[in-house]
């Protein structure tokens, strides 16, 4: 199994999180004007930048050294936050605080205390198989509109498109990228704070510096690990 980080969100939040498709279309030939015609492929990948990552206390900047320390330049792996409160289908429709509830026998922790459970609930309605562009999705507690949304699934990222179909409380909608690793059926997915697996995109991309305030702000910018999802439909990843 190799080797991956988590990106302490709640200690190195980012003002900002730039999460994109990067598309991968291939020349379809010329129309008969001379225009260059193009056709839509499965491939591409995210692209995403945290942006405005602030480093003022000795925590922040130990746990950001030890993060590219960790990585050790674009070979590592690290999973990192795609959230999208602007577009998560709050069943609101506006942004909500995760529920604290009980576990599923209604007891609490062992010191009394609840856990934390996002307020969007969402299911695989039918297994999603490696490669496929399409997922059929069943919201349990979410709004009844799943075109335009992100989600992950073991820190696969995904946006879906404009819906293809709605019977009952199914929707089938296409998903960038193409789905990495076998969805099951009924498997819950993770609207509420998407991740996403990536490397780097540059070997120096957590150079930091430090003033007399002790104050920095940086961005880092990191590609999605494809080669991880395709060694792992390979089998090479135990």
């Amino acid at each position: 199994m190799a080797d991956i980080l988590h990106w302490p969100a709640d200690l190195l939040p980012a003002r900002e999180i730039a999460a994109n498709p990067v598309p991968f279309s291939r020349t379809g030939g010329r129309t008969i004007n001379g225009l260059e015609r193009t056709i839509r492929t499965d491939r591409g990948f995210w692209s995403i930048a945290l942006n405005g990552v602030l480093l003022h206390t000795v925590a922040q900047r130990r746990a950001w050294n030890a993060l590219r320390t960790g990585l050790g330049g674009r070979s590592g792996l690290i999973a990192i936050p795609a959230w999208s409160w602007d577009t998560a289908p709050y069943a609101s429709g506006s942004i909500e605080q995760d529920l604290m509830t009980t576990h599923s026998d209604g007891t609490p922790f062992s010191d009394g205390t609840l856990y934390s459970q996002g307020s969007i609930a969402v299911r695989c309605a039918v297994t999603a198989e490696i490669g496929a562009s399409t997922v059929k999705l069943s919201p349990l507690s979410a709004e009844p509109d799943l075109a335009g949304v992100r989600f992950s699934y073991n820190h696969a990222l995904y946006e879906t498109g404009p819906a293809i179909d709605t019977s009952g409380s199914v929707w089938t909608v296409p998903v960038f990228p193409a789905i990495r690793a076998t969805i099951p059926a009924t498997a819950d997915l993770e609207f509420n704070r998407p991740t996403c697996l990536v490397h780097l995109q540059d070997d120096r991309g957590m150079d930091v510096s430090m003033n007399p305030s002790k104050i920095s702000e940086h961005s880092v910018n990191f590609v999605e690990a494809v080669d991880y999802w395709s060694d792992l439909a390979a089998g090479l990843l135990a």
